[in-house]
């Protein structure tokens, strides 16, 4: 196949602004479902918690078919915190399809994956999704989108974007948002017009780079990317260059092509086609495969540094071993290594302690989504809070700041600032989304976004919508004051029954209902003071035989507050751990004895 019947592109965009959805539609509209084939929504967000949660967490490639061309579609996560898996899969496509909410406009993923794809000078078609909604404001997004361009130092070339209108829901494009559109023939042309063929030489030495790696339970580990020079095949002996320069042999196995939602096996693939293979065990994410007579190395993958760190720890609560199947360090440290092989902006570090492993990323989110993944795979472990990298230069201690953008209705705005200012947020900038709603940017240090977003809910009444995005490192704002309240902490090991809980409900908020297994140290629930509470939630009713007017009055308890990992992430303190189990989240301190707990405090 001539390398000119390729196009490789990227969806990128902020997330909620519908990739998935448009990516649904070209599948569709390819022609590569049976007409009575049933097809769920979101395809290709095939990971459970993808579902779930409605969000992109992995990159993921497809192909559709239009006439003689293939394209090959690479839909990445649309959250800053999983930038890692977009700046991996940048280096595979030759042009990207920005897509922008008609109604929230640039918002600060936009910015970061904008700003990627114009390092790699690669060539824009800006989508105007979602062009179907009652309040779009179609004509200001493009001019926000254009400033954008220009605030990022885009070329005069790539400034000059060609712009298709969508409505990803309902399946159309057009080129003029005043004449509907019918179907996606308008963005697939522009696909095919404006998008440039790979650059490659087929019959030159093979170079391929790979982005992404997977594991098949039946035929092991696979590397899958783009053929940037030469031809690929099944059987052929190979070089692989590591990321420091070093040589290693090995032999491709079975080799495939991306067709739909389907992976094909084929025996050879000419350069500029993106493919998937099997052989190479021990491939990493960021190595070059090349010809076995004449290896060159292509540049290696290289992503942001993380911004955030946590301490992963063996269990050792009293209730440890009780519902996990891999409780052990080994087992952690296995995990955690093999996660990052794969998960590229991830980074693992051994500490004094064979138990505990410091890990880095990106944010909260690309955090806790890989300690909901180790639940539900089995694993017991317990994570500290999260805690901010620092930086010192010229002995001066830096830290990392974040661009906050922030949706809020006009009268809670003075509440939002506030809140934020007293994280030592600045505001940068203030636009009017309509006549009650306002959006409210501000340079923040990332320590300020910790615990932020269900404080922000509860100020606005859960109409407050924040994104933000990483700038850079700055000098050291000062302190901000963390949690303003102590917690209700159980001092007794049992069952937690009605009567205890009801006598302790009046010192604050409670996190655990009647019945629940609480252990000496465990955290059940929010003090309406700032010291920690020692309190008895299983302490039972005296029995006599003496009678009283209120005996038979019934107990109430109040609705306990439930957290998500998010939420608990984000609420334990410094001198407190989460347990996660495959079926619990515990909240407890890190001295679980009273006496122990005082003991260190004087000292």
């Amino acid at each position: 196949m001539p390398i000119t019947t390729f196009r490789n592109i990227a969806i990128i965009a902020h997330v909620d602004h519908g990739k998935t959805t448009l990516v649904d539609a070209l599948l569709r509209q390819s022609g590569i479902f049976r007409a009575n084939q049933q097809v769920a929504e979101r395809i290709m967000d095939s990971n459970t918690l993808e579902r779930e949660r409605g969000i992109t967490i992995l990159a993921k490639n497809t192909s559709v078919p239009y006439g003689d061309i293939k394209i090959n579609i690479v839909d990445t996560p649309g959250h800053s915190d999983f930038g890692g898996e977009v700046e991996r899969v940048l280096k595979t496509v030759n042009g990207v399809l920005l897509l922008v909410d008609a109604f929230e406009g640039t918002m600060p993923q936009t910015r970061f994956v904008l700003h990627k794809a114009l390092q790699l000078n690669l060539k824009p078609i800006v989508v105007i999704n979602k062009i179907d909604r009652v309040e779009s404001r179609v004509s200001e997004v493009v001019d926000e989108v254009l400033e954008l361009f220009i605030d990022l130092g885009a070329s005069d070339e790539l400034i000059d974007f060609p712009i298709v209108y969508t409505s990803a829901k309902e399946g159309t494009a057009t080129t003029d948002p005043a004449i509907p559109g019918e179907n996606m023939l308008p963005l697939f042309d522009a696909i095919v017009k404006y998008i440039s063929p790979p650059e490659g030489n087929t019959n030159g030495p093979l170079q391929l780079l790979v982005n992404n790696t997977e594991y098949d339970s039946f035929i092991g580990r696979m590397g899958i990317g783009c053929v940037k020079r030469g031809s690929i095949s099944a059987g052929q002996q190979v070089n692989i260059i590591g990321h420091d320069g070093s040589l290693r042999q090995g032999r491709i196995g079975t080799l495939y092509v991306y067709e739909g939602l389907e992976r094909v096996e084929v025996n050879e693939a000419p350069s500029g086609e993106i493919v998937a293979f099997s052989g190479l065990e021990d491939i990493r994410i960021g190595e070059t495969v090349a010809c076995k007579d004449q290896p060159i190395q292509l540049e290696p993958i290289t992503v942001d540094e993380p911004t955030l760190k946590m301490t992963f720890m063996v269990n050792d609560s009293p209730f440890a071993g009780e519902e996990g199947k891999h409780l052990t360090s080994r087992h952690l440290r296995s995990r955690l290594f093999k996660e990052m092989e794969k998960n590229v902006s991830l980074r693992v570090e051994e500490t004094d302690s064979p138990d505990a492993f410091q890990v880095c990323g990106r944010g909260e989110l690309h955090l806790s989504i890989l300690i909901e993944t180790m639940r539900r795979e089995g694993y017991e472990l317990q994570v500290s809070k999260p805690e901010v990298i620092f930086r010192w230069v010229d002995d001066r201690q830096m830290e990392p700041i974040e661009l906050l953008m922030v949706d809020v209705p006009k009268d809670k705005m003075g509440a939002v600032m506030e809140l934020i200012g007293a994280r030592k947020g600045e505001m940068v900038n203030m636009t009017s989304l309509g006549p009650d709603q306002l959006r409210m940017e501000f340079k923040i240090p990332a320590r300020g976004l910790l615990g932020l977003r269900s404080q922000l809910l509860s100020e606005t009444r859960g109409h407050g919508v924040m994104s933000h995005l990483f700038l850079g490192y700055e000098h050291y704002k000062g302190d901000i004051k963390g949690r303003y309240q102590g917690v209700l902490v159980a001092f007794e090991s049992g069952e937690a029954n009605l009567y205890g809980l009801h006598s302790v409900q009046d010192r604050g908020i409670l996190f655990v209902t009647p019945g629940t297994k609480v252990y000496e140290g465990m955290v059940v629930g929010e003090n309406n003071r700032e010291q920690d509470l020692n309190v008895n939630v299983c302490k039972k009713k005296h029995l006599t035989n003496i009678r009283s007017s209120t005996a038979e009055a019934a107990l109430r308890l109040d609705e306990p507050r439930k957290f998500s990992l998010e939420e608990a992430l984000e609420y334990i303190g410094s001198d407190e751990l989460l347990e996660v189990t495959p079926k619990n989240l515990r909240l407890r301190k890190r001295i679980l004895s009273k006496h122990d707990r005082q003991r260190s405090l004087k000292n």
